[in-house]
């Protein structure tokens, strides 16, 4: 789902370049991405796809939207969760999103980009011929009208795919037995920030747009929900239990600390205000209200391990990291290693600055990069405890592999080509340490290349 304002802006950058898909940060929590992985695997196997294989990706954006750029990941803003009531409406539009990846909707992308290409291309001739002619202002409302057709050719394209989208996430919520209410109520949620943004229903102002509008978005797929087996179906009990868990430490890890308390005061002892207000105390640096508040929920789920990991992450980064080993180990525990957890007690465990603890910080972050390759702090930390222990070479590695995940293509590069010239030959470790080198050779070919600096080059 993507916005109005940033239709022409989209258009334009089809047009003239490729553009990296993600401006934003990924935020990474284990719980969160446990329960969206939970909530959209009986949508992806509707669809056809296997849940090991789609990955929901959360974005550090407080706009409400959600989009797939390619391949089968659905990226998901943060502001979408804040605005969301209930778990049923985080689906609805998740099954929208994979109505976009059934669709080949992204591949297709290039059919619209084409049809409003030739259009800017033909009366851009047509306007430098009359230019030519001697009709100045003629050839200007040429090529202003005709970039208004091209425009009007690609949305008209973009607003198809849209509704397909919507069509074909109405039947997975239909083959999982999961009621439409929540993607109406969801409409219903956008059909308002329209009216307060100040966009006309009217078909003028519906001209500029890369989605149907919101309220014949509603009319059509009501008919069809209420028609569904599934339409009077309760939500799940459990998930909304847990996305009420989930939007509370997000507000708390990501509004400022005063609106966090402003919107859970003290007064409501609900889980999940005690986490949003966890958070909120944490990062005003209130470690005894952070620490009260962790206990509560501690008191009352016992032994809940994203509990655990909160009061072990408050501890670890208020300075306590000996007192925060107990707390990640019994959460690390619980979840048989979750590879974010465990990258966090690999960190506590470094921050003892206790020698004594590096062969199971080894050995904990060994396994959490085995499990989840993708977690640059990981292989951050796994190189601290490689240097400590004098493995230079790999050091090097574990830094090439953070290194190339967090855009530092020549850095990546160098850490490689080093750890390359200390390893073994041969050993997997060296020829992990190759395909490195070769990737972000490549990777900064690339950026160079997009950048368009003549005097770039890859070593």
């Amino acid at each position: 789902m993507r916005f109005l304002a940033r239709a022409l802006a989209v258009l334009a950058a089809a047009l003239l370049s490729a553009q990296p898909a993600l401006a934003q940060s990924v935020l990474r929590d284990a719980e969160t991405e446990a329960f969206l992985d939970d909530i959209a695997a009986p949508l992806i196997a509707a669809a056809g796809l296997e849940p090991a294989n789609v990955d929901i990706v959360l974005l550090n954006d407080s706009s409400v939207n959600a989009f797939v750029a390619g391949g089968q990941a659905i990226y998901v803003h943060s502001g979408l969760i804040e605005e969301a009531d209930t778990a049923a409406e985080i689906q609805g539009v998740i099954a929208h999103e994979l109505g976009h990846i059934t669709g080949g909707h992204v591949i297709r992308y290039g059919e619209g980009v084409k049809q409003a290409t030739g259009i800017s291309l033909l009366t851009l001739l047509a306007g430098v011929g009359a230019a030519l002619a001697g009709a100045g202002d003629a050839a200007m409302g040429i090529m202003a009208a005709g970039q208004q057709a091209a425009l009007g050719k690609f949305l008209a394209f973009s607003r198809a795919q849209e509704s397909s989208a919507d069509l074909a996430g109405a039947s997975y919520l239909s083959k999982a037995g999961i009621s439409g209410r929540g993607s109406l109520d969801f409409f219903g949620k956008l059909l308002n920030m329209e009216y307060r943004a100040g966009y006309n229903q009217d078909e003028e102002a519906g001209f500029y747009r890369t989605h149907p509008m919101s309220s014949d978005r509603i009319e059509t797929l009501r008919a069809v929900y209420e028609a569904d087996p599934a339409w009077q179906k309760p939500d799940n009990p459990d998930w909304q239990r847990r996305f009420e868990r989930v939007r509370g430490k997000l507000k708390g890890y990501i509004l400022p600390p005063g609106r966090t308390l402003q919107a859970y005061p003290e007064s409501d002892r609900t889980i999940p205000a005690l986490y949003a207000r966890a958070y909120a105390f944490h990062r005003q640096a209130h470690v005894d209200k952070a620490i009260a508040a962790t206990d509560a929920l501690l008191a009352a789920v016992p032994g809940d391990p994203y509990f655990l990991e909160l009061k072990g992450q408050i501890l670890l980064e208020s300075g306590r990291p000996a007192e925060a080993l107990g707390p990640l180990r019994a959460a690390s525990e619980a979840t048989r290693s979750e590879p974010l957890i465990a990258a966090l007690l690999g960190h506590a465990l470094i921050a003892t600055e206790d020698p004594a603890h590096f062969t199971e910080a080894e050995q904990v972050l060994r396994t959490a990069v085995a499990r989840d390759r993708y977690n640059p702090f990981a292989w951050y930390q796994l190189g601290v405890v490689y240097e400590a222990r004098g493995d230079t070479p790999r050091a090097r590695l574990a830094s090439a592999e953070q290194q190339v995940m967090s855009r530092r293509y020549e850095l990546a590069l160098r850490s490689a080509q080093a750890a390359e010239a200390g390893l073994p030959t041969g050993t997997p470790d060296w020829l992990r340490a190759q395909d490195i080198a070769m990737e972000a050779r490549a990777l900064l070919e690339q950026q160079c290349e997009r950048e368009r600096e003549g005097n770039c080059k890859a070593r």
